[in-house]
């Protein structure tokens, strides 16, 4: 007797419960040496319901292999993270670094999974204020000509972002007997929460360098152009110094309130390297003049301070590029100076 199509699809749900949670296991246990952390298991329906059957006006926040949605379960707000594209491997590897990053205020909290699609569904704590690329999109008309659409993010709300996110990598980087390295970091994978605190997302492309070891070798580079370290590009050598030289693309751009490769261009221009460019320039010249607008001789100082540590993060030679532990230290240093 053939199957009806509701008996067909709970034939497929279970299939993938059973596959992807194996894998899921799987992956918990080698990456929290033998003591997984226990995560909660929804199923579809309950997407379904948090989503709105993935009603496409509660997106937050687009990427290449996946979507965010606002949800709602349970009478509190949820961050719900759709994949787009079967890469299975990214997926548990988020599943598995995001449980252990959980404890960190400053990354997104995994609360749990749906392994009943036939990709994994990943259920997060609730980013009320989005990702910090779209607000930071909408605070600078520059970019796209555009008229301003709400004011531009404060220096110090920024100084305080840039802080949180460099403590999460710190944290990665620090906390476990293997290594982490995101080998993405940018505004589009930073998210805000509801009290204005920055959350790192998105380890689906992190990598671990094994015990014993200074670096790892990986067959192809990953990352976003103007983040990636220019030593990794060529030699496929991953070490925590990549992170560095892309939270300094990061820290210079949220500076600025330009895009690095804006500011590669503009150097290009002048037939310049961009830290050559930089150095050569004030920084009235590289920030934006709608960010400038009404700040105090100060926070000029805060920003010139920040550029220059940014340009110390994008060092060429990975051996001069400081820790995230001491990025983290002199961002403090930044945020104390007299006002």
């Amino acid at each position: 007797m053939p199957l009806s199509p509701k008996n067909w699809l709970l034939i497929l749900k279970k299939r993938a419960f059973l596959e992807n949670g194996s894998r899921v296991l799987e992956k918990l246990i080698v990456s929290c040496n033998g003591r997984p952390t226990p995560i909660r298991s929804f199923s579809c329906e309950e997407i379904e319901r948090a989503t709105n059957n993935y009603d496409p006006r509660r997106i937050f926040h687009r990427d290449l292999l996946y979507e965010w949605y606002n949800g709602s379960f349970e009478g509190r707000m949820v961050s719900i993270k759709k994949y787009l594209k079967n890469f299975h491997e990214a997926v548990f590897t988020d599943i598995a670094i995001s449980t252990k990053m959980s404890p960190h205020n400053n990354v997104l909290r995994l609360i749990g999974c749906c392994l009943e699609t036939q990709i994994p569904t990943l259920v997060y704590e609730s980013a009320a204020n989005g990702s910090l690329a779209y607000r930071w999109e909408v605070s600078n008309s520059s970019l796209h000509g555009e008229q301003q659409q709400r004011e531009p993010m404060a220096w110090q709300s920024k100084l305080k972002i840039a802080r949180e996110i460099a403590h999460a990598i710190a944290y990665l980087h620090t906390a476990f007997s293997r290594p982490i390295i995101h080998r993405d970091i940018k505004q589009g994978n930073i998210f805000i929460d509801e009290h204005d605190v920055a959350k790192l997302t998105d380890f689906s492309q992190s990598i671990s360098i094994p015990e014993g070891e200074t670096h790892i070798v990986d067959k192809h580079v990953i990352g976003t152009l103007g983040f990636v370290c220019p030593y990794y590009a060529t030699t496929l050598h991953i070490t925590e110094k990549i992170d560095v030289f892309s939270f300094g693309s990061f820290l210079l751009e949220l500076t600025t309130g330009q895009r690095i490769c804006h500011l590669v261009e503009t150097a290009d221009d002048e037939g310049m390297e961009l830290e050559d460019y930089i150095e050569n320039v004030t920084i009235n010249e590289i920030v934006n003049l709608e960010i400038q607008a009404g700040e105090r001789g100060a926070v000029v100082d805060q920003q010139a301070q920040a550029v220059k540590l940014a340009l110390l993060c994008r060092e060429k030679d990975p051996e001069i590029r400081p820790n995230m532990v001491d990025v983290t230290k002199e961002l403090r240093k930044i945020e104390r100076l007299v006002l």
